[in-house]
């Protein structure tokens, strides 16, 4: 009976070494901002009144020499995230059903589980983003290099923070004896490292509470193509726990149909034996934007984000250049000679009167 798992596993293998190296960089799109098909969270928020659908279904076969065990895993999941009250928060639920079967090999065994290996509710806030301040964001003028090479200030990430809780409903036979609600924490950071390369990292306290609380944190690395519908992710992930400990490498593409919808694919592997995963995925996020820009009355507004500060003067400057560059204002009106100019005009006539007089034949 273990022979068709080992083949199966070898052949998932050998397509996670012949696609990942492929994929150097994850998904990146300044479109719909889609975590998939990583598990990487990015710091940045939808969007206010953005309601944002992401899904796709996997296949996992598994292998633990010590127990002697042989899984395979069918399953979706799913996230559902909403741009709650302003643009800096997000409502996000995250969400994985699994159906596994497990062969016991030392008993001749099989065992079946069916349940939400993950279900969680959760706010993020972004703190900080570095990105807000439009003097760091002035392009450089005389230099296509500068605006695209890697600089050190683009280390400075954006920041968020994610609050959350786990819940553990009914007879979870993922989580046997654990609390129905335990909370989440995690620090989300998002650096831009050129216009096209993105760094993510996650660090999360997962658990809280339980007999076996988690630590892990991801980094991920988003790079988009010359043709900005594809991209491609390269993520690692590293988990400590009692309950279970791992590394895990992954990488995918990921192409956007419009600015509402992307598709994605991702591959995924462990680093240890204990027991050792191979993972594939598809699916896709789709974008319900009911999002709309808030008047900001003039007096609310900063002067540095619309032309510069006005000055106390300008509006009488700008009307004497107005009145220099049109004139006295009567230019196309034929209003007839000055009183200047019929005095001259007189002292003419009467000139010339004068020198007719003269010279009388």
């Amino acid at each position: 009976m273990g022979k068709p798992f080992s083949s199966k596993r070898i052949l998932l293998q050998l397509l996670v070494l012949l696609i990942v190296p492929l994929s150097v960089l994850a998904q990146y799109t300044d479109v719909i901002n889609s975590n998939r098909p990583g598990l990487s969270v990015s710091a940045y928020a939808v969007g206010r009144n953005v309601v944002q659908l992401e899904m796709g279904l996997f296949y996992e076969q598994s292998d633990h020499t010590l127990l002697n065990t042989q899984s395979d895993s069918w399953g979706s999941n799913f996230s559902l995230r909403y741009g709650l009250l302003f643009e800096r928060l997000e409502l996000n639920y995250e969400g994985t059903f699994q159906d596994q079967d497990i062969i016991y090999e030392f008993f001749d065994l099989k065992a079946k589980r069916r349940d939400f290996s993950r279900n969680r509710l959760g706010l993020k806030y972004l703190i900080y983003d570095p990105y807000k301040n439009p003097e760091r964001n002035k392009p450089n003028l005389y230099s296509w290099r500068a605006n695209h090479k890697f600089q050190f200030k683009n280390l400075l990430p954006a920041v968020s923070l994610y609050a959350g809780a786990n819940f553990v409903l009914g007879d979870n036979p993922y989580y046997p004896g654990e609390p129905t609600f335990s909370p989440r924490v995690m620090l989300a950071t998002q650096s831009r490292m050129t216009p096209r390369m993105v760094m993510i990292t996650n660090t999360a306290y997962d658990r809280i509470g339980t007999d076996d609380p988690e630590l892990s944190y991801i980094i991920s690395f988003s790079h988009a193509f010359r043709n900005p519908k594809w991209s491609t992710f390269l993520e690692h992930q590293g988990i400590q726990s009692d309950r279970y400990s791992d590394l895990l490498l992954r990488g995918g593409v990921a192409y956007l149909f419009n600015e509402q919808l992307q598709v994605d694919m991702g591959l995924g592997a462990s680093f240890k034996n204990t027991p050792s995963r191979v993972f594939v995925n598809i699916g896709g996020s789709y974008r319900f934007d009911f999002h709309k820009d808030k008047l900001v009355p003039i007096e609310d507004q900063k002067s540095n984000e619309n032309g510069g500060a006005i000055k106390k003067n300008s509006m009488k400057k700008e009307k004497r250049k107005d009145r220099k560059s049109r004139g006295s204002g009567a230019e196309d009106v034929d209003l007839g000679p000055s009183k200047k100019q019929l005095r001259k005009l007189k002292k003419a006539q009467k000139k010339g009167n004068r020198d007719d007089s003269e010279i009388d034949f």
